[in-house]
């Protein structure tokens, strides 16, 4: 299992939201087919085919956990996860 692959079943568990490292979520998202625009310390996430756009901001190194909530409910309205969200 990759360290990918890890930190998407994390995201998908849910029990840590606030400890997902703002990097590797960022990676995570554009390996799942996500383009990156940077704004100041915006990253926006867009991709052909979903309607949502993620807009994250580190908090320190980790992620803010509501915005890792609503990569979990993106990821999982439209099945981006491949067979470890079945």
């Amino acid at each position: 299992m990759t360290k990918s692959d890890k930190l998407l079943e994390r995201v998908l568990r849910g029990t840590s939201d606030a400890c997902i490292p703002f990097e590797g979520l960022r990676h995570l998202l554009v390996q799942l087919g996500f383009e990156e625009r940077i704004r100041g310390s915006h990253h926006i996430f867009t991709k052909s085919g979903v309607e949502e756009i993620l807009n994250l901001q580190p908090k320190g190194s980790h992620a803010k956990s509501y915005q890792v909530k609503q990569v979990r409910q993106v990821i999982l309205q439209h099945k981006l996860g491949g067979d470890v969200n079945e």
